[in-house]
């Protein structure tokens, strides 16, 4: 495919997004040269690359399923890269027609092609916006129009708070969101971490992703669990993505879940 055929006017072609080496990884065509090249230097060090963003997208259904099955109508997808299949308006509202959905990412592309797919559902929105930044995220005008904060709604943090490098930024940003949820709400994330990771890929990676400029900072199976302060995590609890309520064959890595670089976890708002 041309890239000027889906390239917003204005894109620098020379620098990598993470949405764009996730959906190379997925088998999409989304991606310039660039993110290819970056992501084949990430498999060559660590072969389950794309075997992971399977796994990522996997949970992300089983996540959405089950919200949907607490009565959740209401969904902010966070760092929700570029649209492929099984996306959160397709889940959510296969199952509820009413649910809306609102999709945030800081990379253009991303957000260009969600709002071209979304362009005829009055239900479901995408915007640009920093996670860093959950502020600018609530208080933008297609947010408000959209949610009513007085209701429970599931907010969706996947791969995405590792990119907070900064500590208090990224655990600030969750308290952020969390405190601007009613009760009964939910926070759905997984993130980077190189607990059991082959001591050997942990700095080839973390040079890749400086040279790169999309540095990344893995946080432990304790550093993860804090983002669920003052949420009560769901069964069962943060485990490896592909243990998170498995469903069978479907379910990528179940037989090996260490193989998986993250955590991954539920926590609803009392």
């Amino acid at each position: 495919m041309n890239t000027k055929t889906w390239t917003p006017e204005g894109i620098p072609l020379d620098k990598p997004s993470p949405a764009r080496i996730y959906d190379y990884n997925l088998g999409g065509y989304h991606n310039f040269e660039i993110d290819r090249m970056v992501a084949e230097q990430i498999n060559k060090i660590y072969p389950d690359m794309a075997l992971n963003a399977r796994v990522c997208r996997a949970f992300l259904r089983r996540v959405v399923e089950f919200l949907v099955t607490q009565g959740i109508g209401q969904f902010l997808d966070i760092g929700s890269g570029l649209p492929t299949v099984g996306n959160v308006h397709e889940i959510a509202q296969g199952a509820n027609p009413a649910a809306r959905i609102v999709y945030v990412d800081i990379d253009p592309i991303a957000v260009a092609h969600s709002k071209a797919i979304l362009a005829d559902n009055p239900n479901a929105a995408a915007i640009q916006a920093d996670a860093g930044h959950p502020d600018q995220i609530l208080s933008h005008p297609v947010v408000e129009d959209l949610f009513d904060f007085s209701e429970p709604m599931g907010v969706l943090l996947l791969t995405v708070l590792h990119y907070v490098v900064e500590d208090e930024k990224a655990y600030g940003a969750v308290r952020v969101l969390r405190d601007a949820l009613a009760p009964g709400s939910y926070i759905a994330l997984s993130h980077l971490s190189y607990d059991d990771a082959p001591p050997e890929i942990i700095e080839p990676l973390r040079q890749i992703g400086a040279r790169s400029e999309i540095p990344a900072k893995a946080r432990s199976y304790a550093e993860t669990l804090r983002f669920f302060d003052g949420l009560e995590l769901v069964e069962p609890g943060l485990v490896r993505p592909p243990l998170w309520r498995p469903e069978g064959l479907d379910d990528v890595l179940l037989d090996s879940p260490e193989r998986v670089l993250g955590w991954a976890g539920v926590g609803r708002k009392p």
